[in-house]
């Protein structure tokens, strides 16, 4: 594999940054240990402007290519961990309570972070390179912040760049498709309104547990159903909580959940069905049930082009035989998703090999890709802006 000689030398550097990230995990907006060091590490390198506070704690750099004035482009990592408690083991787990990279922003902050390293010291680009570091892609829509705050308009971005490790794919390939890559995520809230009551005597009650459960089992009718079978689409309740011990029939109950899809027809059908499902199924057994639906990320869509390039990037660091361009999409979501409204760009996955999941508390980066994934991103740019 034709890894960058350079990033090569730099691997063990890269990881022990990537480690040092790993174990000391923030939280959504609240990265200021982990943005500090990279707006620190970003000015060590000599980039021309280190920007800090964009969508709240997101941190910019600006790297101008060597062989004149040319195109912007964007280059963007996330920086931010997840509420699990760590069970990998491994010396450099986290060190916070509670709080763990469970997902592999350390690694993939880590590998921007080599990049800029290597194109702020070699410059063999011409036009200029906007490394991005984004907070609080789990769930709070940093892209989204830091796209409100400007990014694009204020660093002249006229494409964009993401990359997320994917366990399951082998180390050493690359996967990413044109059109939908990832799931559009609704955030779902359902509060039930029944009437509490003595458990012994629920014939005088209307029992908000009954109602929360049947609306659970007739929201599975929604995706099976009601959407077409060849369309993808997922509802999931995830929280139930109703009552506080076991003799008493609860007044209210709460239902959490998300829902997901790749089209936006698909997106409002849900969204109806939601509605008149929950609703009919609460006043069928005497209750009321008010739905909150929230519209959250959006599809992660790759445009044509840049997903084209960016596939043949991968295949000068990997070889063509090893970049799956047409990979099914996924129901897992990506605040990526607002930065690529913005602007035309791709979003690729680099395999992590045999790895526990992501979101589970065995998950750990695998820093064997780190020279895999900086070299993309080396040779993107230096592709993109040739003089």
């Amino acid at each position: 594999m034709p890894i960058v000689n350079r990033i090569a030398d730099l691997h063990g550097e890269i990881t022990a940054w990537r480690r040092d990230i790993h174990a000391h995990p923030e939280l959504l907006y609240d990265v200021h240990r982990t943005a500090a060091a990279v707006a620190d590490k970003l000015r060590s390198f000599g980039c021309d402007e280190v920007a800090t506070g964009i969508g709240r704690t997101g941190v910019v750099g600006v790297i101008r290519g060597g062989k004149g004035s040319g195109r912007t482009i964007g280059l963007r990592a996330d920086m931010d961990a997840l509420p699990i408690e760590e069970a990998s083991g491994v010396p450099y787990q986290s060190t916070v309570p509670g709080k763990m990279h469970a997902c592999g922003h350390d690694g993939h902050t880590a590998m921007l972070l080599g990049a800029a390293r290597y194109l702020a010291e070699t410059r063999n680009f011409a036009g200029t390179a906007i490394v991005i570091f984004q907070p609080a892609e789990e769930g709070g829509a940093g892209g989204q912040a830091m796209v409100r705050d400007g990014l694009m308009e204020r660093f002249r971005v006229e494409e964009v760049y993401g990359m997320h490790n994917y366990p399951g794919l082998p180390v050493g390939q690359f996967a990413l498709r044109p059109g939908p890559l990832m799931a559009a995520a609704d955030r779902v809230t359902i509060e039930i309104e029944g009437r509490g009551g003595h458990a012994a005597r629920p014939h005088f009650a209307v029992d908000t547990v009954l109602v929360g459960a049947q609306i659970i089992n007739q929201i599975q009718s929604i995706v099976a159903r009601n959407v077409d079978p060849l369309q993808a689409a997922v509802i999931s309740i995830c929280v139930f909580q109703a009552g506080s011990t076991d003799n008493v029939i609860p007044q209210t109950a709460l239902l959490r959940g998300t829902a997901r899809s790749l089209t936006p027809q698909v997106r409002d059908l849900l969204e109806k069905r939601l509605h008149e499902v929950v609703e009919g199924t609460a006043r069928l057994y005497g209750a009321t049930a008010k739905l909150t639906y929230k519209r959250d990320y959006p599809v992660t869509r790759n445009h044509e082009r840049q997903a084209a390039f960016a596939a043949s990037v991968a295949a000068e660091v990997v070889g063509r035989e090893r970049v799956d361009d047409q990979i099914a999409p996924v129901m897992g979501a990506e605040d990526f998703s607002f930065m690529l409204e913005a602007r035309p760009g791709a979003f690729i996955f680099v395999g992590n090999g045999d790895s526990a999941g992501l979101h589970h508390p065995a998950y750990d980066f695998n820093d064997e890709i780190i020279p895999l994934g900086t070299s993309y991103w080396v040779k993107l740019v230096e592709t993109a802006l040739q003089g």
